[in-house]
């Protein structure tokens, strides 16, 4: 039943099942590919240009990245005029990667022409996990964790949204 469904929806919902054993859909797919191999090229920048492996691997990288921007999701446009705006709006925000109490936050890349944003969240992690031994605490134990709570810094959360996803038929 479940491959039915699969053929039948539009796209694929994030972290659902490819089909593929252990393989799970990714969030935003194009986007992680594009800076993935954006950093890669980035990286191949330290080996001579005479190396055969650089060679090989840069046109591999290449077109397999020409493959990746060729096909653009549905509200792609929209999406990437919000960001930016976004990203004029709150330039703060894309400054540091942990600038948030909780550890969450973005940071910018720039790789040539190309600017990605990779966010860290906080993972809260499973209450079920937390032991309690029945006192309450009154505070934490860490006097900068306190400290920034009392000043309220950086206490604006910035809402993202991710890339749009790409249909079934792309």
């Amino acid at each position: 039943m479940r491959p039915t469904f699969r053929a039948l929806a539009s796209y694929l919902e994030p972290g659902t099942p490819t089909g593929l054993t252990g393989l799970w859909t990714h969030k935003t797919p194009r986007s992680t590919l594009l800076y993935l191999y954006s950093t890669t090229l980035n990286r191949l920048q330290s080996i001579p240009e005479t190396s055969l492996y650089r060679q090989s691997v840069e046109a591999t990288t290449k077109h397999r990245m020409g493959l990746v921007e060729k096909i653009v999701p549905p509200g792609y446009e929209e999406w990437t005029s919000k960001a930016k705006e976004l990203m004029r709006k709150y330039p703060h925000q894309f400054e540091a990667a942990s600038d948030r109490i909780d550890g969450s936050g973005a940071r910018t890349y720039k790789f040539g022409n190309r600017v990605f944003v990779v966010g860290i969240e906080h993972d809260t992690g499973d209450v079920r996990s937390q032991e309690w031994n029945g006192e309450s605490q009154v505070g934490s134990n860490d006097p900068i964790i306190d400290a920034a709570e009392h000043q309220n810094i950086n206490d604006e959360k910035l809402q993202w949204e991710d890339e749009p996803q790409l249909t079934a038929e792309q």
